[in-house]
């Protein structure tokens, strides 16, 4: 049975891997993404409900990718779950404030992003 359609964008082929193999064990469809420009061609083209974003990535980082995402009448409804190896308090309030819905630092235990997925659809 599939949960819902989320979009992985990470720059990282282990951080990919790992969080596409953990969503589509966990009934998810997954699409993936390896920098921001080709994360919008694909919201573009078939928006999924959910977005997993990694911030540091190549062309257009994820801060970007999510005011790009949050300005856009066609767009705003997607849920943006920032993923960053930055875990200070003042990383998630700003990237809180620049628009996710939610935001999980690296390393994360997958009950952590199974379970901020599971909010946002």
């Amino acid at each position: 049975m599939r949960r819902g359609h989320v979009l992985v964008v990470d720059d990282s082929p282990t951080g990919r891997h790992a969080a596409c193999l953990l969503l589509e064990r966990s009934g998810y469809q997954v699409t993936v993404a390896v920098d921001g420009e080709e994360a919008l061609e694909k919201i573009a083209n078939a928006p999924p409900p959910v977005v997993v974003l990694d911030i540091v990535l190549p062309k257009m980082n994820g801060y970007q990718v999510l005011r790009h995402l949050k300005s856009s009448d066609s767009t705003r409804g997607i849920k943006v779950i920032l993923v960053s190896s930055k875990s200070q308090e003042s990383d998630r309030f700003w990237g809180l404030k620049q628009g996710a819905d939610d935001y999980i630092a690296k390393p994360y235990l997958d009950a952590t992003l199974l379970a901020a997925v599971a909010r946002q659809l």
